[in-house]
């Protein structure tokens, strides 16, 4: 869509917690003007035009932009973090029930002020930083697609069935992440949650003690601390209703960052003891992990 100016103000923004596809036509317009009036108020004084893209797949996210001098240099542009906040409301905001929500959007502004936006719902975009394997199974979790409209990467990396043309969902097993996303320079975000100081002991003697259902012999670098010594473990876990990764009770362990906050209540419910794990859930962890389809 384009338009040829931005508008001094809009109507009041819809909340952020508000469920998925909750935006109207009008409220999903004033997001896309608010995004330009925020990038209008970063730009340098010299400039004829910027492109910004946003990507995202579950709870990771990119940005990027580039900015175009009157010469015609294009220009790497850091963008205020206003604006991938609009883009992650207006994602979420424009989910439609059983088409999901869009993955990427170029956006074009113009000076002085005239704009261009495009959405991508079924290409995947060119990552700057690849998505955790669970990112692709939480987008279908958040905004389910019927399977006629899940597309073959997605699917792929969710570990569903492809297209059959028939309702499609993901894994009953929930994946948490180690982050929430990074930013533009690679560095871990958390939005979580402090967990209490009673409760962190048992919480990590949970992860750590879960089975163990795939692994790898080397470390990865902590990126919270890249100087370290590679001292990150390569491992999975599950307790038949959860997975992930050994990093979540490391982080934890290390630097007291919090797990995903549902699976913090799941912990809590189970009182801080892991159940027994049949062979057939440690299958299902594992061909969700890999995403291959489970038989």
């Amino acid at each position: 869509m384009s338009q040829p100016g931005l508008p001094e103000q809009g109507p009041h923004r819809p909340d952020p917690l508000g469920p998925p596809g909750a935006l109207d036509q009008a409220a999903q317009q004033n997001l896309i003007q608010d995004v330009g009036r925020v990038l209008l108020r970063s730009m340098p004084p010299a400039w004829s035009e910027v492109t910004v893209e946003y990507r995202a797949v579950g709870a990771h996210s990119e940005i990027s932009a580039q900015l175009l001098a009157p010469n015609g240099t294009p220009i790497p542009l850091a963008v205020p973090a206003e604006s991938g906040e609009l883009f992650a409301r207006l994602r979420h905001g424009m989910h439609e029930p059983d088409r999901g929500t869009w993955i990427s959007a170029l956006y074009r502004l113009q000076r002085p002020s005239s704009y261009s936006v495009d959405f991508n719902g079924d290409y995947e975009p060119t990552w700057q930083h690849p998505p955790p394997a669970e990112a692709f199974a939480a987008e279908l979790r958040t905004y389910p697609r019927a399977g006629v409209n899940i597309p073959g990467w997605l699917a792929r990396n969710a570990g569903v069935p492809d297209a059959t043309g028939t309702a499609t969902r993901a894994p009953a097993l929930r994946t948490a992440e180690v982050f929430d996303a990074v930013d533009e320079d690679g560095r871990p975000q958390v939005d979580r949650p402090e967990v209490a100081a009673d409760e962190l002991t048992g919480l990590v003697d949970y992860l750590d003690r879960a089975p163990i259902v795939l692994a790898a012999r080397s470390y990865d670098t902590d990126q919270l601390d890249p100087a370290s010594p590679a001292s990150v473990p390569l491992t999975f876990h599950t307790d038949g209703q959860w997975i992930w990764p050994g990093a979540v009770g490391y982080y934890l362990r290390t630097h007291g960052v919090a797990p995903d906050a549902e699976l913090v209540s799941h912990i809590r419910r189970a009182g801080f003891r892991v159940p027994e794990v049949d062979e057939h859930l440690r299958e299902l962890a594992v061909s969700v992990i890999t995403g291959e389809e489970h038989r």
